[in-house]
């Protein structure tokens, strides 16, 4: 991982040179790519309309622009309190992938991160790496039914993170996803953290159910159980003991 920092009129731009060997302002907006077309989804997704898949086959990234969610999203959209360039959250969440891609944890590849700052507030970009095939989990269980083996994959692979001390401050079914062989995929870190062992862990894991049920809720024809639950905590549980 090559880390690089260019000054920009209004901020500041970091990027890894074997990754995107130039930048600029433009690598930002979808009109600066050739290829640019928005990420879409079914329940729920396709997240907050804020993410296009830009470039070409070979290598395609993915641009995120930060907006904020909830009830505050309602008032401020894509804002935040600037207290320093190493704190902005596109900096932040570039580095927190670039050292758990390092350990070999799945997590899209940073390309690039920007802020633009404005007197005490800044918004903010982040690129990654497209990895292919991949697809939300909750796009998943709405097209079929999955075994025993699957959900307990998806509790391993989970514990590993865990393990790894990867605290997702919104561990979803949407930004949890899964590849062509199965594999699982961890999805938008953005305010994530390296933590030590704690309660973290199974509010983390009360939060993904309460995702799961929820979408069951609004689709109700999605293929999730109390069954697929339990498998998914014994391969969890399994994977802690023989840690």
């Amino acid at each position: 991982m090559t880390e690089s920092v260019v000054s920009t009129s209004h901020g500041a731009i970091l990027y890894d040179k074997s990754i995107i060997s130039e930048i600029g302002e433009e690598r930002f907006l979808p009109s600066g790519w050739l290829h640019a077309e928005p990420v879409k989804g079914v329940l729920g997704s396709g997240g907050r309309g804020n993410t296009m898949f830009v470039g070409n086959v070979p290598r395609q990234f993915v641009l995120r622009h930060f907006v904020r969610g909830g009830l505050v999203g309602k008032l401020i959209r894509d804002t935040y309190l600037w207290t320093g360039e190493n704190n902005t959250r596109p900096f932040v969440e570039w580095r927190l992938l670039a050292k758990l891609a390092d350990k070999g944890l799945r997590v899209p590849r940073p390309a690039a991160a920007r802020y633009r700052r404005s007197g005490p507030l800044y918004r903010a970009d982040l690129i990654t790496v497209r990895i292919p095939s991949v697809r939300p989990l909750s796009v998943c269980i709405g097209e079929r039914a999955y075994d025993a083996a699957f959900w307990q994959a998806v509790g391993e692979s989970i514990r590993q993170f865990h393990a790894g001390g990867v605290y997702h401050a919104d561990m979803n079914a949407h930004n949890l996803q899964i590849d062509a062989s199965g594999e699982l995929w961890m999805l938008d870190l953005d305010r994530g953290r390296l933590l030590d062992p704690g309660p973290w862990q199974q509010k983390t894991l009360a939060r993904l159910h309460r995702s799961l049920e929820k979408i069951k809720t609004l689709e109700p024809n999605v293929h999730f159980s109390h069954e697929n639950w339990e498998q998914f905590l014994e391969g969890y549980f399994d994977a802690s003991r023989s840690a």
